[in-house]
């Protein structure tokens, strides 16, 4: 049985050539090579420049191990001097470390407090009043009551929106001057130029200091819009459009502020005759922003505001509260009945809840402050504004003040001063080990000197054994031959190996 033959068509042997979609050549090139591209060779004075800072760089070394760092006084000096100075620097040094330790959990004290978003929430007193012109009744020959046939275009109405910011006394002094007007009579109370005139005074005359120093906040700096809408007017044949304003894009830490963006009061002119009813709206302009809370999210943490951060910190906290962590792993969390109606599962994995919450935040809805326009005579001869108190989030005094202490420009250079005069001391702490050693040698010498020498001889002799690995020669103490007492390049001591041992224990302090 003969294998199957391949079925194929033979074709005629075809010229060597090239491939159509090949590329045309250009001409002869220099061929690239397709290895790593190798580093450039270092002329002659790059070199010597390396080698040099690798030599200063192992001096440095050399000096920081050599660098006395104790500054603690040897035992028994006290001993040897008069006076309490040995007891006095040990008790200063106490105090110094307990010193060092307050300043740095201070200091860190001071980074955890910088770090978190601290809020202090302060009243901004907003005053919403109206002026009248041109308005019929203001007509001369014309009485109160007559019947005016002219289309009203020349009557007009101006608004004036104005926001300032109280501080706790004006507070307190503007709370004990509603209760003394509520007791006395009526015809003290202020008008509305002579009541926005006096809060304007009293914080410029009671706060002249704390203006210069920090930059007085504004009402444009709390909202990021605001909008008047005339809600009865849209179903008429004249509706009017509403009045916008919107913040312009600044930066975070601009020097300066643009006009458009840097106001206490804002106002508009419109045309009418009759009495308007109007809704301001302000869009709140929070750093971080807070949002509302779904009323599910809202019952776990107790609260219907908060920002992004808070969020996440306060579920944490309430899962550690009711101790809902997995026993293996701590990342993982078993859900309660209240959890679970906010997620929607029975276990969650603890850092997705950043993206879990996200169905749970609401931007905050703007606030509303609803205002009547009048423009008859009756309100415009004793015009009264009309007052909001708004709770508004500012920065922390304190945290301003605790940042400015860290970027303190001279802390760098204090710590400098401080690192020498610690070298300092340990430079003088050293001396003072080594006249304490150089006492205990004389001391020992001058009371017996022919054994104190064949001593100190028998110990130089083992040092130099344990040096040069021949520890086994000897070196009793009563061994004293020329060969270890002999000194000079041509000596024991002055052998390469010992040399480079020596070196290496004065290199290490020893």
């Amino acid at each position: 049985m003969t294998p199957m033959q391949q079925q194929y068509q033979r074709y005629p042997p075809q010229p060597p050539g090239r491939s159509p979609h090949a590329s045309a050549r250009r001409g002869p090139g220099p061929m690239v090579s397709g290895g790593h591209p190798q580093a450039p060779q270092m002329t002659p004075a790059q070199m010597q420049q390396q080698v040099a800072a690798a030599a200063q760089k192992s001096e440095l070394a050399k000096r920081r191990s050599r660098k006395p760092t104790d500054k603690s006084i040897p035992d028994g000096v006290e001993e040897l001097i008069i006076g309490d100075g040995v007891q006095r620097y040990k008790e200063l040094r106490d105090v110094e470390r307990r010193l060092d330790a307050a300043m740095m959990r201070k200091r860190l004290d001071i980074q955890d407090s910088v770090n978190r978003t601290v809020k202090r929430y302060k009243t901004l007193r907003v005053w919403i009043s109206n002026t009248a012109e041109n308005q019929p009744w203001q007509q001369q020959g014309l009485e109160e009551n007559a019947f005016d046939f002219n289309t009203g275009d020349g009557g007009s109405y101006r608004v004036k929106i104005e926001g300032r910011l109280l501080d706790d006394d004006d507070i307190d002094a503007l709370s004990d001057d509603e209760d003394e007007s509520e007791e006395g009579t009526k015809d003290t109370k202020p008008t509305n130029a002579e009541a926005m005139e006096e809060d304007g005074d009293r914080e410029a005359s009671e706060k002249p200091a704390k203006t210069t120093q920090q930059t007085r906040k504004r009402l444009s700096h709390f909202f990021r819009g605001i909008s008047v809408t005339f809600p009865n007017r849209q179903n008429r044949q004249d509706p009017m459009p509403p009045i916008e304003w919107k913040k312009p894009s600044v930066l975070p830490n601009a020097p300066v502020l643009p006009a458009a963006a840097d106001f206490d009061c804002l106002e508009f002119e419109r045309k009418s005759d009759e009495n308007l009813n109007c809704i301001i709206q302000l869009v709140r302009d929070e750093h971080p922003e807070r949002y509302k809370l779904s009323p599910e999210l809202a019952e776990v943490l107790d609260t219907d505001e908060d920002d992004r951060a808070g969020v996440v910190m306060g579920i944490w906290e309430y899962i550690k509260a009711m101790n809902l962590q997995e026993d293996e792993e701590k990342r993982g969390v078993r859900c309660d009945e209240r959890l679970r109606a906010v997620f929607k599962q029975e276990t969650l994995f603890f850092p997705t809840i950043s993206d879990l919450i996200n169905p749970h935040l609401k931007p905050l809805p703007p606030l509303s402050l609803p205002y009547t326009i009048r423009v008859d005579p009756a309100f415009q001869s004793k015009p009264e504004p009309t007052i909001y108190d708004i709770l508004v989030p500012l920065e922390d005094p304190l945290r301003l003040r605790m940042n400015a202490l860290l970027k303190d420009p001279l802390y760098p250079s204090t710590l400098r001063q401080l690192a020498s005069m610690d070298d300092q001391l340990a430079l003088l702490v050293q001396a003072i080990s080594h006249a304490k050693a150089k006492h205990g040698f004389f001391k020992a010498a001058s009371t017996d000197p022919v054994m104190f020498m064949r001593r100190w001889i028998g110990s130089q002799k083992r040092d130099l054994e344990t040096l040069i690995g021949e520890g086994g020669r000897g070196g009793e103490v009563g061994d004293m031959g020329d060969e270890w007492r002999r000194g000079g390049k041509h000596g024991v001591w002055g052998r390469e190996e010992v040399q480079e041992a020596v070196g290496y224990r004065m290199a290490k302090g020893f």
